[in-house]
């Protein structure tokens, strides 16, 4: 019982260390956070995170705020809640691709300035997530939700599955402690479970269009983590935040089409 006791403390340290690290909610020192396996939260922050932006975009589009307000007050949001953690890894990682050497790749994405095509893909990412928001309305807000939570289960993918690239680095720690079982599939718990649960909640139709947004969600969380693992022979902190990134945008345009059959 004791040992049971002390390994469940050991998971609510680790959430509030995934909360801390990944959000920029303030987690009080007293509650002795631990960032050992945060990795494991991260759909699960990701469901909170849905949570909040798809609550926020219904209530601006319920008062009949204008449809790119609303949009881009959600984006805003979005990067907020992070402090544009992934946003600055998706900006690092286009700069590094924009070298034609793969050996000196690592090299330029260490830069802490951000050149042309970082720049550039952050901008595009910001506005092709307006864009796609801007297809959604007050009745299809919930197509949202787990939308970020796919971003994140994509960053698992690359850590469970695929080599780190460097020895050390803001990434390194995810790699080192991660453990496929039960980290993987507890990361994949809470998505599964909310697809099963809406099947009694939601009307047939809606059910299947969810269950529809869902899966092309995976799919590009699946294939985007593989596209920048074979671009870069691996991963780093830094494509693991494009990673998350870049499912996000590619899952919020496949949703935006879907959410015009509500």
């Amino acid at each position: 019982m004791i040992r049971f006791f002390s390994s469940l403390v050991q998971w609510w340290r680790s959430l509030l260390g995934a909360i801390i690290f990944y959000t920029v909610i303030p987690i009080p020192q007293i509650f002795r956070p631990s960032f050992i396996r945060i990795a494991r939260w991260c759909p699960w922050i990701g469901l909170g995170l849905g949570a909040l932006l798809s609550g926020t975009f219904w209530g601006l589009s319920y008062v009949g705020t204008p449809s790119l307000l609303t949009a881009t007050s959600t984006v805003a949001l979005w990067v907020s809640l992070t402090g544009g953690l992934h946003l600055d890894g998706a900006m690092d990682s286009a700069d590094g691709l924009a070298v034609p050497d793969p050996q000196k790749r690592l090299v330029v994405m260490a830069d802490s300035v951000s050149g042309a095509f970082g720049v550039m893909a952050g901008v595009l990412i910001l506005l092709l997530k307006v864009a796609a928001l801007e297809g959604f309305n007050v009745g299809s807000y919930w197509l949202i939700l787990t939308i970020p939570a796919w971003g994140r289960w994509a960053q698992v993918m690359a850590i469970a599955f695929y080599p780190y690239l460097k020895a050390e680095g803001k990434g390194a720690f995810h790699r080192k402690h991660f453990k496929l079982y039960p980290d993987f599939w507890w990361s994949i718990f809470p998505l599964l479970i909310l697809l099963g649960i809406t099947y009694f909640v939601l009307p047939l139709a809606q059910w299947l269009i969810w269950l529809l947004s869902n899966f092309c969600s995976c799919f590009w969380a699946i294939t985007i983590c593989h596209w920048f693992a074979k671009k870069f022979k691996g991963h780093t902190g830094d494509t693991y935040g494009a990673t998350v990134e870049w499912t996000e945008v590619f899952s919020l345009i496949s949703a935006s089409l879907f959410a015009n059959w509500l």
